[in-house]
């Protein structure tokens, strides 16, 4: 991988990382387009820069997080079912799941099916009373945090997508649809940082300071283009639902089927 391709990542992940569309497939099937074999390397890079993206969080939501600690505790709550699947299952997912291809386009067109349907079954409920309010998270009972991130923790599977994960949680489960796009998002403060740090500890491999240089490409880059999205995504969806990004995900995972076999 060169500079043009760690930027190239670092702009996909930036854009899907809290799109319901999967970051992770993505970046995987980006690779596989730009032809950047799925070295162990790779494989952690994919995983890092996604912190880049989480720092956006951060910034946009830093004073949220400090102003609320019950919040605090609600996403710590909701870390946990994730934080289990990812050690237990650490070695298995990195080795079969990640750069597999099959599993990101199966689960890119399920997905999509999914978030279409939950759409359908929510079209005739009143739109989102609190769209233009900020909800207090505070309020979230522990064991629906604990349900949203349950539902999360299917997305240990590429091309699952941990937005659209939590965010079907989350609406099921009541919360309004942009309270669900924002729970996301601090949800994904603990999980992405703790998958990076966990691959960094347990990866054999010894960076280079090439790689380095490009883990750090990617990062800033990923962090600038999230900051962008999560904006528009708080705007978008206001007004409006997911089929489109449901469409979206059938057709890219089967137009990149014919092109990848």
């Amino acid at each position: 991988m060169d500079i043009l391709g760690a930027i190239m990542l670092g702009i996909i992940e930036g854009l899907t990382e809290f799109l319901p569309i999967s970051s992770t497939g993505h970046l995987i099937l980006t690779a596989r387009l730009l032809n950047i074999p799925q070295t162990e390397f790779v494989k952690t890079f994919e995983i890092a820069i996604q912190s880049g993206a989480i720092l956006s969080v951060l910034v946009l939501y830093g004073k949220t997080i400090l102003s609320r600690p019950g919040l605090v505790k609600r996403v710590v709550v909701a870390f946990i079912p994730t934080a289990l699947v990812g050690f237990v299952f650490y070695r298995f997912i990195k080795q079969y799941l990640l750069g597999n291809t099959e599993v990101v386009l199966i689960s890119l067109f399920a997905g999509g099916i999914v978030l279409i349907l939950i759409e359908l079954f929510f079209k005739n409920k009143p739109r989102d009373a609190q769209a233009n309010q900020n909800q207090d998270f505070s309020t979230l009972s522990y064991e629906k945090a604990m349900i949203i991130g349950i539902f999360q923790a299917i997305s240990v599977v590429p091309g699952v997508s941990r937005a659209a994960a939590t965010i079907i949680g989350g609406m099921l489960l009541g919360l309004p649809r942009t309270s669900a796009v924002e729970f996301s998002f601090l949800l994904a403060i603990p999980t992405m940082f703790a998958a990076t740090f966990l691959d960094l500890k347990k990866t054999s491999i010894n960076l280079t300071g090439q790689e380095w240089l490009l883990l750090l490409v990617g990062f800033m880059v990923s962090f600038l283009v999230a900051t962008a999205a999560i904006k528009w995504l708080l705007f978008y969806v206001k007004k409006n639902t997911f089929v489109p990004f449901g469409i979206y995900r059938i057709a890219i995972s089967i137009i990149l089927f014919l092109i990848i076999r």
